[in-house]
């Protein structure tokens, strides 16, 4: 009988039923709770360590410990990039505008791991950039071409989240099996992209917070972490909305070169620039010409350490001073400045031989407000290095909706990047 009831009443089944409650799941609590208190003890996919609980239990343990990241499904994902392309690229004469004008733009439509594979015949290491947006897995639906979504009791079973019909792990689906298919989705076509880039290309992907820290390792992975270049914070969303604990404002644009040592990144033309010189050339700033980074020092770069002679009575009207690089009776020995903070001597950014034959020309004396003399140079660019921080109002995502609607007359999918911003990003890349 069940409290409250004596054993005359009696109830029918189906009002047992809802009387009944559901037993809990008490495996799941314990996890929860031994997560809560020792999250260090579960991997990124939200499982339960054992080894490291046993290290836990047994601090002499001992055993051969290495960095990896893995995820299930990655051996298929690097199968299934390199394996052949069933597929082929058919010309669409209807959907074509212009093609006689086109100059060599092309939007190819289909699966992108079978576009990429197909392009590699005719493009292999012809691209100098390549950016990508893909999906951020942010949570909703996504759809896996390449069969590596799956059930969640495949997938549990697969990593040993179900041992012997009991539920191991307290959180499997948010932590493990939807990292997993957008990793082995992105791993696939990042090896083949690689592929595509020169040896001087660069690759730059928009991502959020939801896989921003998974990206920068499936990157190091594929492109090498001796190739990252940097990390943009993208202010996307100006307009934030007062919800949750923070009101969000912004994604990340990852950027990597395929061989650090052979690419250039080129800079952005800077319309706000003004100059305070002119001479005969134009008209120029002035910029130091010793080496700010200490790491070069007469030690490690001692052919960019060497006297420059200045003549003190040589001063012309906008303050500059006579140099050479033989010493002359009366001339003042210039090096370059000592580091303050360490005490070490800088070096110059020129040899001497590049020096002699601008001195007087692109490269000068000059005396500062606390009376000491430095040898400084010329610089007349109207352009600036692409700065981390993303924030002016053109690169919004409602711009790009904008542009989208302007274009089309609807909206066509959420979210769309600015052309501002895709603009900005292949200057940084080709110079184009």
């Amino acid at each position: 009988a069940f409290a409250g009831m004596t054993e005359k009443e009696t109830t029918p089944m189906s009002e047992l039923d809802d009387l009944m409650p559901t037993s809990p799941d008490h495996n799941a609590a314990r996890l929860a709770e031994l997560k809560r208190l020792f999250p260090d003890l579960f991997s990124d996919e939200g499982r339960l360590d054992v080894k490291a609980v046993r290290k836990l239990a047994d601090p002499d343990m001992l055993d051969m410990e290495k960095f990896r990241f893995t995820w299930y499904g990655k051996s298929r994902a690097r199968r299934k990039a390199f394996a052949p392309s069933k597929g082929a690229l058919l010309y669409d004469a209807e959907r074509s505008v212009n093609p006689e004008l086109a100059d060599g733009n092309m939007i190819i439509e289909g699966e992108n791991l079978e576009v990429l594979k197909l392009l590699t015949s005719a493009y292999s290491e012809k691209m100098k950039c390549i950016y990508i947006d893909p999906p951020y897995n942010t949570g909703n639906d996504f759809i896996y071409p390449d069969n590596y979504a799956q059930g969640k009791k495949e997938y549990w079973e697969q990593n040993g989240i179900f041992k012997e019909g009991v539920k191991l792990d307290s959180n499997p689906e948010s932590n493990g099996r939807f990292h997993s298919d957008w990793l082995s989705t992105m791993f696939s076509r990042l090896l083949v992209a690689r592929l595509l880039l020169k040896e001087d290309g660069v690759i730059f992907i928009s991502i959020d917070d939801n896989e921003v820290h998974n990206l920068r390792k499936l990157m190091d992975e594929v492109f090498g972490e001796e190739n990252f270049i940097g990390l943009f914070v993208v202010n996307s969303s100006p307009s934030a909305i007062d919800y949750g604990h923070m009101a969000k404002m912004h994604d990340y644009v990852v950027l990597y070169a395929k061989n650090i040592e052979e690419t250039l990144t080129y800079q952005l033309p800077d319309k706000t620039k003004k100059f305070k010189y002119k001479d005969e050339v134009g008209a120029f700033n002035l910029y130091p010409l010793y080496h700010g980074n200490i790491a070069f020092n007469p030690d490690t770069r001692p052919n960019l350490y060497y006297p420059f002679y200045l003549n003190p009575e040589s001063k012309t009207r906008d303050g500059f001073y006579e140099i050479g690089l033989e010493k002359k009776n009366g001339w003042r020995e210039v090096y370059p400045v000592v580091s303050k903070r360490d005490g070490i001597p800088h070096v110059w950014r020129w040899g001497k031989s590049k020096s002699q034959g601008q001195l007087n020309k692109e490269i000068v004396g000059y005396k500062t407000d606390g009376g000491e003399f430095r040898i400084v140079q010329k610089t007349r660019h109207t352009a600036k290095v692409i700065r981390s921080m993303q924030t002016d109002k053109g690169i919004s995502t409602r711009r790009g909706t904008r542009q989208i609607e302007e274009i089309f007359g609807s909206k066509l999918f959420p979210f769309p990047k600015s052309v501002d911003l895709l603009k900005r990003f292949i200057t940084v890349g080709t110079q184009e």
